[in-house]
């Protein structure tokens, strides 16, 4: 799923291309994208593109007349510029949006369609859209501390969550915790106040990191290749990889269409994480610590499931 830097790369690279254009034409090739019905979609062709900005992971178009349309890619969503009149991909394409520069193709490369458009009316409407998750990269640590042991959850959880912290995810939530050294499991109010600014830093950091990188792949060009599995990430994605700060492989937890990934030896002493899946189907014979699960592990191990899956 597009996080905060995906969407943040998009919104540049939208404003470059489409502020102040005209909205000459939406057309839509599915019907499940769609998921508002007044004011009607016909209603924003003509109007001007006044503002763009991102709401959590949402990018959101603002039109002239307080009409706003609002674009939610979820997981598989992605963003696609092309000249104008650009046809719609046949079997991935959800709608093409015609602007007088160009056209905004969204795509949908899953079987699920999950991505939504919304078209409102006011401000007020809007805002129902609105997680009220916190800002990291606009916050101080006292506002962050706040929100995170507001609730008991797991570190993980805390982070990804849209009504404690806006843009966060699966993936940078990953990277977040490795770069602080702190377990994905560890709970919100079992925290040091030292753990807590460690964590405020590295979630700073790791965002302002990747918007960097994103940027600079991007140059002039409208961002491709957009995903959640970067071979440049430290551990999201990268399950058996070596761990690039101590070299111990990373470990995951598997749960629904989710994996987390991390550093046993960075991030939990060694421990590994119980998946329940494999947990319940092992019982006794689940490895509880990183040394336990080397010793029963071939001297080598091929490298495999070493794949960056792309969106």
């Amino acid at each position: 799923m597009p996080e905060l830097p995906d969407i943040t790369v998009y919104l540049e690279a939208l404003i470059a291309r489409i502020a102040g254009a005209r909205l000459d034409r939406v057309r839509l090739a599915s019907p499940f994208l769609l998921r508002s019905v007044d004011p009607p979609l016909a209603e924003a062709e003509g109007k001007r593109v006044v503002g763009l900005r991102r709401l959590g992971k949402q990018i959101v178009l603002a039109l002239e007349g307080e009409l706003f349309i609002i674009i939610h890619l979820m997981i598989a969503g992605r963003l696609k510029w092309k000249p104008l009149g650009a046809q719609i991909p046949a079997r991935i394409g959800l709608a093409a949006l015609d602007f007088a520069t160009g056209t905004l193709v969204v795509t949908e490369a899953s079987t699920r369609k999950r991505a939504s458009l919304h078209l409102v009316r006011g401000e007020a409407a809007l805002a129902q859209f609105e997680r009220s998750g916190l800002e990291v990269l606009e916050t101080d640590l006292p506002a962050f501390a706040a929100a995170l042991i507001s609730e008991r959850h797991t570190l993980k959880r805390a982070l990804t969550d849209p009504t404690l912290f806006s843009g966060i995810g699966n993936a940078y939530g990953d990277e977040i915790l490795w770069r602080a050294q702190l377990s994905p499991a560890a709970l919100t109010t079992g925290l040091s106040d030292e753990e807590i600014a460690r964590l405020f830093e590295a979630a700073r950091a790791t965002l302002i990191e990747w918007i960097d990188r994103l940027r600079v792949q991007a140059g002039e060009n409208f961002p491709e290749n957009v995903t959640a599995f970067r071979k440049e990430m430290a551990v999201h994605g990268r399950y058996r990889g070596p761990c690039p700060r101590c070299g111990a492989p990373v470990q995951r937890i598997a749960y629904a269409e989710n994996e987390t990934n991390y550093c046993a030896r960075c991030q939990t002493g060694g421990r590994l994480l119980s998946d329940r899946s494999l947990a319940r189907l092992l019982k006794d014979d689940w490895p509880k610590t990183l040394e336990e699960l080397e010793r029963r592990l071939p001297a080598k191990q091929p490298e495999r499931n070493r794949r960056f899956r792309q969106h």
